[in-house]
């Protein structure tokens, strides 16, 4: 297992270098940080957005399934209206998003029955990633067998009005649909075995309990969302 560890360590490593702009794998350091050379646009350092304490903005985006889902029809694993919402923005393509896809799934089964459903946006321009295009999307969908919603933002309209910048980054929404919490799924995202606190989880379970989250915010590591 440490063998198979240290393999997909280097190989993260590897492939970080195909995700230009983002933040050094090895730092949990500032998530707007981006290196000057990217050849690809990032969203703005500073971009508006929502914070925590704020409504989060409407979207209505089609899913790998071909149907569109807004906050109206979403619905938990009981086919309840949720009492919460995990948003996550996500791709195919990011070395540190594809890290935390088994966490992404491990949490819509744990928390979807309990009444918060992970909905992943996928806001990269394929045009400048091919591998986030909406087939691709389909495929890997199918592939990981994903139990959650994985919506497309075709137009990149959603993810600058919350302000993310990075795959993966999570905004959690209570039933009121203001933002919660915002930030990292937990302080590992290269390693899911050396995670010692896991922020979302316990900001779910916060908000559940008529709680505020501590902390209800942090800083995303990922890739930068890719503009054309």
């Amino acid at each position: 297992m440490k063998y198979l560890n240290l393999i997909f360590t280097l190989a993260l490593a590897l492939s970080s270098f195909a995700c230009k702009g983002d933040v050094n794998p090895g730092q949990q350091s500032d998530a707007t940080s981006v290196e000057a050379a990217a050849p690809a646009k990032m969203v703005a350092l500073q971009p508006d957005g929502v914070g925590v304490g704020d409504k989060a903005p409407a979207f209505k985006l089609k899913n790998v399934d071909g149907k569109e889902y807004s906050f109206q029809n979403i619905k938990d694993a009981n086919g309840n209206a949720p009492k919460g919402y995990i948003i996550i923005f996500t791709c195919n393509t990011c070395p540190y998003a594809v890290a935390s896809e088994q966490r992404i799934i491990d949490l819509h089964k744990k928390y979807a029955p309990m009444g918060y459903p992970v909905v992943a946006i996928q806001p990269n321009d394929p045009a400048v990633q091919p591998g986030d295009g909406f087939e691709a999307m389909q495929k890997r969908a199918q592939e990981m067998e994903y139990p959650f919603l994985y919506l497309f933002d075709e137009k990149q309209e959603v993810f600058p009005q919350y302000g993310a910048t990075r795959t993966p980054e999570v905004y959690l929404v209570d039933k009121s649909l203001t933002v919660r919490y915002h930030g990292a799924i937990d302080d590992n995202v290269r390693d899911a075995e050396s995670v010692k606190e896991k922020f979302l989880e316990n900001a779910i379970q916060a908000v559940d309990k008529g709680e505020e989250p501590k902390p209800a915010e942090t800083k995303a590591i990922g890739c930068g969302i890719k503009t054309a």
